[in-house]
Order: C-alpha cells, then structure tokens, then sequence
C-alpha cells in the first residue's frame, strides 16, 4: 500500500518535469520472481524504475545509506534492504533468495556503482551470480536522457534473458563475470 501510494505520488511529481517515456513494460514478467537489470547514472535511477517498473520492487542498497535512520526506514519500506559492497555478503543474498521464492521482483545495478555519461564499466558479478544461483530471469533495462528539466527520459525493458540452465551448476569466477558482462551489454545495447 505505501509502495503503491509512493509511486503514484512520484509519477504525479515527476511528469511535469521530465518528458518520461517507457518501452518494453510487456517484457517484464507478470508474476514470478525476476531480476531486473538497469544501468545506474544518477541518484535518481532508483525512483525512475519504481515508477516505470509495473511490478513492485525490491533492491539492494549500499548499507552506508541505512546509517539515517530516517531515510534508511523509508527505504527499507520501499523494498531495500543492505549489502555491504566488496565483499560476499551472505545475509543480502539471503534475502534475494527470500524475495526470489515468494516470486518477488528484485531491481539491480549491475555496474553497482553509478557511471558517468561515456563510461561503460565491467559488470560486477552479483547480477549473474545471483540470477545463475536461483535461476530466475533477467529483464535487462536502459535509461537514456538526463535528468534535467523537460528532457526525454526513455525507459526500454528488453526481452528476459533465461538463466535456469544454470541453476544447481557451479560456475566458476570466469563464467560468472562472463555472464554479468552478457547482462551489462544487453543493458547498453537496448
């Protein structure tokens, strides 16, 4: 409910503001767990997938930003939840595979870092480490335009990529940063 009541209060903030175009929403599954994968370049990536996304989201989140209580609570409402970046961090995966079962969807920045117009990073491994793990798909998505007043935002969800061929496998730490860069490339070819 206050997810719900959120989205709409920041569409109704937002649409004056930016010009917000959306492509592909089709391409995000209607139920079941799925990961979708978005390249990160401003603070306001976040709240652009929450209000394009047409499911609710759940996201990971540096655990630097739940230090304030009052904002960490607001977020923690909104579907984050801490990972503490730079290492594996099994309490955050855990509660992936939690979201992952009851067939939530869970929103990730595969780069893990946000990137500056004309970089184009290597994917960190979690988008692929997690996907592979609980064999859910990955709805790759881009973000196109700046966020500055009346410019064009455009929102292009891509077709799922499958990932349950590799559920139960073990994938080493090659296959596992080949598979990220497969979803980071998606991203930016979309």
């Amino acid at each position: 409910m206050f997810y719900s009541f959120c989205v709409v209060l920041v569409r109704i903030l937002l649409l004056p503001v930016f010009r917000i175009r959306v492509e592909g929403k089709e391409n995000v599954p209607k139920d079941g767990a799925v990961i979708v994968a978005f390249n990160h370049s401003s603070n306001l990536d976040p709240v652009m997938a929450g209000i394009t996304c047409p499911r609710q989201l759940n996201f990971m989140a540096k655990s630097e930003l739940f230090k304030n209580k009052l904002f960490g609570g607001l977020i923690t409402k909104l579907g984050a939840f801490p990972i503490h970046r730079g290492r594996g961090d099994i309490a955050a995966f855990k509660t992936a595979l939690k979201i992952f079962r009851s067939g939530g969807v869970m929103l990730i920045f595969p780069e893990g870092r946000r990137v500056k117009a004309g970089q184009k990073p290597d994917a960190k491994p979690g988008v692929a480490l997690i996907a592979a793990k609980c064999g859910v798909p990955v709805v790759p998505v881009h973000i196109d335009g700046k966020y500055r007043w009346m410019h064009k935002i455009t929102v292009k969800y891509g077709e799922p990529m499958d990932f349950t061929q590799y559920k139960g496998k073990k994938l080493d730490s090659a296959q596992t940063q080949e598979l990220a860069d497969g979803v980071l490339e998606r991203i930016y070819n979309l």
